[in-house]
């Protein structure tokens, strides 16, 4: 496995990502890939990725995603996991060495900044995926801007990211629920993210380059005895802390929530409208 962990500037882990980088987080975005992962493999096989290309990882986290990708485009190609916190790419480091992968490239930076951080990577990407990235950072098209110089002529970028994410919603609706959604996205948008970033991929990959060949949804359904029903879960666990340290959210109405939500993890007869997740591929002309 490359040890070239490019420190291209210094980071705070706590700084970037709206949910944190806790050990917590960690174990949280590990369930979060494997209840996702049928998804994301459909779409990376839709977008072709393949043996012996090179794919970006971008955002990619403590890894859970790149070591399916290290292991898809083999031993003849390259993962390259592009992240701005350094906690998240030592677990990579960590993960690679367990399955003894050895065609894991870590690069510690902002993922705004690709063009920079992989210069010696110009027009020589076949793939790029990005999962739940776009809707957190500050300026989503320099990242599509940044990955139009490293994807080659007909090579791809996959995307999975949200839109009309505050459809979300328990039910029955009850409005301790929807006031805790809408927390949410403001939480979001506060920290410069877009929880309905997908609606505007189509124009801002058009602009630089790319056509879209694939949009689709993925709309779940969760009841409290699907194993699904632990991503909300453990989202809540994780966030609603979050929402009453940062101002979004009062200590009252997150105890109505957590009350509301044991309520519901019991009930036979609840069940949640998950926030659609779209898939987007586009191909670099």
């Amino acid at each position: 496995m490359s040890n070239a962990t490019a420190v291209r500037s210094t980071l705070s882990d706590e700084r970037e990502y709206v949910l944190g980088t806790s050990a917590e987080e960690s174990v949280r975005l590990g369930l979060q890939h494997r209840l996702w992962s049928a998804s994301a493999h459909a779409l990376w096989e839709r977008a072709g990725i393949a043996p012996g290309q090179t794919v970006i990882d971008v955002g990619c986290g403590p890894g859970h995603a790149a070591m399916d990708l290290a292991q898809i485009v083999g031993t003849r190609g390259r993962v390259i996991c592009v992240d701005e916190s350094a906690s998240y790419l030592h677990q990579v480091s960590e993960q690679a060495r367990s399955r003894r992968l050895d065609n894991v490239d870590r690069i510690l930076g902002d993922v705004q900044e690709l063009g920079t951080l992989l210069s010696g990577w110009a027009g020589k990407i076949d793939a790029a995926y990005a999962r739940w990235v776009l809707c957190f950072v500050a300026d989503p098209a320099r990242v599509i801007e940044e990955l139009a110089r490293l994807v080659r002529p007909g090579g791809r970028v996959a995307i999975q990211d949200y839109f009309n994410y505050e459809t979300m919603s328990l039910a029955p609706k009850r409005e301790e629920f929807t006031r805790v959604v809408q927390a949410v996205g403001r939480g979001f948008r506060d920290r410069g993210g877009d929880p309905d970033i997908v609606g505007r991929l189509p124009e801002m990959l058009h602009r630089h380059g790319f056509e879209v060949t694939h949009l689709s949804v993925n709309q779940r359904v969760a009841r409290p005895i699907d194993p699904i029903w632990h991503w909300p879960d453990s989202f809540w666990r994780v966030f609603v802390p979050r929402l009453v340290a940062s101002g979004h959210l009062d200590q009252d109405a997150a105890d109505r929530f957590f009350a509301v939500w044991q309520e519901a993890c019991a009930s036979r007869d609840v069940f949640m409208f998950l926030p659609p997740v779209f898939d987007v591929i586009a191909v670099r002309r």
